[in-house]
């Protein structure tokens, strides 16, 4: 609970208190405008007490968030006997270790030959594709053909 106390975290939490109350408070504006007879202002007299509900929903997943980050980063406790599941020729640092995060592998594709037809407008952008993917990094414009 001391990680919601930082400076940036009073800020949040002044900053959602300070806006419920002002968009509940123009939320009663509108109310009592649409009761002396403007038909318009019960649209933003519900609207109003959405945006609040939504600041509030925002403020309460990130302190959530907050919350499941701060348990994320404490160690975790060595069990003193082996798990049940376990190999027991593996090191203690095996068991106990987190799985990796897994990278995506990026798969080079053989280059397919297309043989030129009849058509030169379809043969040179056959040619444009084959430049692009050839140049994974180069933009369209950059293309010298």
């Amino acid at each position: 609970m001391r990680r919601l106390w930082t400076p940036a975290w009073i800020v949040r939490h002044v900053a959602m208190v300070v806006l419920v109350v002002g968009f509940l408070g123009l939320g009663w504006w509108q109310l009592s405008r649409a009761a002396g007879g403007n038909p318009i202002s019960w649209g933003y007299a519900v609207e109003w007490p959405v945006f609040a509900g939504f600041v509030v929903f925002v403020w309460w997943r990130e302190v959530r968030h907050q919350l499941r980050d701060t348990e994320a980063a404490d160690p975790v406790a060595v069990p003193e006997s082996p798990p049940a599941m376990a190999v027991p020729d593996s090191p203690p640092a095996a068991r106990t270790a987190r799985p990796a995060v897994r990278r995506p592998i990026r798969a080079t594709r053989a280059g397919v030959t297309v043989p030129d037809g009849d058509d030169p407008e379809l043969t040179a952008y056959n040619r444009y594709l084959r430049w692009l993917t050839e140049n994974p990094g180069a933009r369209p414009g950059d293309y010298p053909g």
